[in-house]
């Protein structure tokens, strides 16, 4: 809860996190970031003691989903140890305070093309436009 009343008023950025799928094989989420928003407010459940919504405002979707890693390089300094492997015990926490560079450097990866700093990457072509004489 702590990291949560010091990101209020504030911006922060949606994560997926790997995930245990159905299939033992395989593991769920894609680990990235995906979203930016606002929290306005923090409020309690009024029906589970200990539970809490953050109230948010201005929800804006990446563009492109970050990976938490790219290369050898991670966004969030704290999710990686000195000896460079993942820390693993700060993948697992639920809400993680970032400083105002690295969630600047997230941002800018979200929306790189938008920035005209990487080409967009579209995975159809864009559906063929009819033409149209006139207004509708």
């Amino acid at each position: 809860m702590r990291q949560v009343e010091a990101a209020r008023g504030d911006w922060i950025i949606y994560y997926e996190p790997r995930r245990p799928s159905g299939d033992l094989m395989k593991s769920g989420g894609r680990q990235t970031y995906f979203a930016t928003a606002r929290i306005v407010d923090i409020i309690e459940d009024p029906s589970k003691p200990d539970h809490f919504y953050a109230l948010i405002e201005d929800f804006l979707p990446f563009d492109r989903a970050v990976p938490f890693r790219e290369a050898d390089y991670y966004y969030e300094s704290g999710l990686r140890k000195e000896d460079g492997s993942t820390n693993k015990g700060a993948f697992g926490r639920a809400v993680r305070n970032i400083s105002d560079a690295a969630y600047d450097l997230v941002l800018a990866a979200g929306f790189a093309h938008v920035l005209g700093q990487r080409d967009r990457l579209r995975t159809a072509p864009d559906p063929a436009e009819e033409a149209c004489i006139g207004f509708w």
